[in-house]
């Protein structure tokens, strides 16, 4: 369609008309009735005449097909992630003698804890290497050993906090490690 400034228009899907001020190549810039300057492309517009100049200019530019497949074609909707999930760890680790080893048998509380804290270790410095900033490690209640254990391998990094991991999804027998990327390990 043929646009020419000064012609009264239409804006497709919108409720806006304005006067053709600009064009410059497929865009069209037009002055609204309330005097704002908006900029569309000329297939977004259509000429402000009589119903039937209408409907003629808009479907010169359109098949009835296309009209209709963008009509009934659903819109994606973006993904936001909520602000719950977004501060959820990435990564968790199970430090439980059973998940680590197909049996413990035979193996003393000393070699249980040392496999458990270089199980530990090496998962921590792998999320540093792979640049993941947290990390739940889930030891369970206990008497105590491992978590205290784990806090002494954890305070040896300058880059790293720990704290309680959320009590609704651990419970008591978790930590969570936060890792600050920009920092060296000690």
């Amino acid at each position: 369609m043929d646009f020419n400034v000064g012609d009264s228009v239409l804006v497709l899907d919108e409720d806006f008309s304005g006067v053709i001020k600009i064009i410059k190549d497929n865009v069209i810039t037009i002055e609204t009735e309330d005097g704002f300057l908006l900029d569309y492309q000329s297939n977004e517009l259509v000429k402000k005449k009589t119903d039937k100049s209408i409907k003629q200019a808009f479907f010169s530019n359109m098949s009835i097909k296309t009209v209709i497949s963008e009509k009934e074609t659903p819109k994606r909707k973006q993904q936001k992630t909520k602000a719950k999930e977004r501060y959820e760890p990435t990564m968790e680790v199970d430090l439980h003698i059973n998940q680590l080893v197909k049996s413990p048998k035979g193996m003393s509380n000393h070699d249980i804890l040392t496999l458990q804290l270089d199980t530990a270790r090496r998962q921590l410095e792998f999320a540093m290497s792979k640049r993941i900033q947290k990390i739940v490690f889930i030891h369970g209640v206990g008497e105590g050993v491992l978590k205290v254990e784990l806090e002494y391998l954890f305070a040896r990094y300058n880059n790293v906090k720990f704290y309680d991991a959320n009590y609704q999804k651990y419970g008591v027998g978790a930590t969570e490690v936060y890792i600050y990327q920009n920092a060296e390990p000690n």
